[in-house]
């Protein structure tokens, strides 16, 4: 365990385990070593917590966010930054006139959550795809939203809009509620049941088909929508979806409870850890793409472990 850690009970293999962190800067100046083993501790299907955030938010730019009150609306429960558009989505048509000053914070926040990762994972500073930035200022304990929306379930991340082609969902949170946890549910990591989940639900059937691939590939020559999706995203997408489906699963899976205190931040690959959202309000989020050359541990991947099951390539 590295230096400024605090060990966590034993589990049972194959469940998430949570890594805290209590000197986070001093362990961000610390050796490659320490980055590489915490990469490795990511990358099995565990949870980085720093009880005190490395974020730094200006007193005005905190008020401004907790005073936000989003529309419940499904559709829009994030305001999302895309820091290489420079632009945020995700307000209604008469809130226009704050995406300057949100645009601002969170392309502030997206800033600082890259330099800090830079140091703290570096085998992977320089080498992800930076993605979107979130704030989620809608509480999540009855929040209203589709099946497949729902935060509530258990279910492994995958992005229905943007395919990763293999590469995997590095995600930092942090908790700018002033008073309130935010409170998770985690059961297995995808090492230890995602390829039994994918084998009963026959996720991995039609891509096991010559036939079927053969059909797969014309609808991508003729430019069919959503033909073009990699084989590794439509099965991760067909798995989160299919998670959210099985209500025995949802029910009966062996689940963990962790809660994340008011100025608190967390990092975790959520492709991997099974994970639902039950309670918190006003969280901010960053999202880091990491392709398979970067990872310590490529051979534990989603994508290394369909691949073996499948036989064949999933990626494009």
């Amino acid at each position: 365990m590295s230096a400024g850690s605090v060990p966590q009970p034993a589990l049972p293999s194959g469940f998430t385990r949570r890594i805290t962190i209590e000197d986070s800067a001093t362990l961000a100046a610390s050796s490659d070593a320490r980055a590489r083993q915490l990469c490795g501790e990511l990358e099995t299907g565990h949870i980085v917590f720093l009880p005190r955030t490395p974020i730094e938010l200006a007193a005005p730019d905190r008020e401004l966010l907790l005073g936000r009150r989003q529309s419940s609306s499904a559709y829009h429960k994030n305001i999302a930054y895309r820091p290489l558009e420079d632009r945020v989505t995700g307000f209604a048509d008469s809130e226009q006139q704050e995406a300057h000053e949100l645009r601002r914070i969170l392309k502030d926040f997206s800033r600082q959550s890259v330099e800090f990762l830079f140091r703290f994972l570096s085998p992977y500073a320089g080498k992800w795809k930076l993605d979107f930035a979130s704030f989620r200022p809608i509480e999540e304990e009855g929040r209203p939203a589709r099946l497949h929306a729902r935060n509530d379930l258990l279910h492994f991340d995958s992005f229905p809009t943007r395919p990763t082609n293999g590469s995997r969902i590095l995600r930092f949170f942090t908790n700018l509620n002033p008073a309130q946890n935010r409170v998770w549910i985690t059961s297995q990591t995808f090492e230890s049941f995602g390829p039994r989940f994918a084998l009963a639900t026959g996720l991995l059937k039609s891509f096991r088909n010559p036939l079927s691939r053969g059909l797969r590939a014309v609808a991508r020559t003729l430019h069919i929508p959503g033909a073009d999706r990699p084989p590794y995203d439509e099965l991760m997408h067909r798995c989160h979806n299919a998670m959210k489906e099985d209500s025995s699963f949802q029910e009966g899976t062996p689940k963990q409870r962790w809660e994340f205190p008011p100025g608190s931040s967390w990092m975790v690959f959520t492709d991997c850890v099974s994970h639902a959202v039950l309670s918190g309000q006003y969280a901010l989020e960053q999202t880091f793409i990491v392709p398979q050359s970067a990872l310590t541990q490529p051979e534990r991947s989603p994508l290394a472990i369909l691949e073996k099951l499948a036989g064949r390539s999933l990626t494009i």
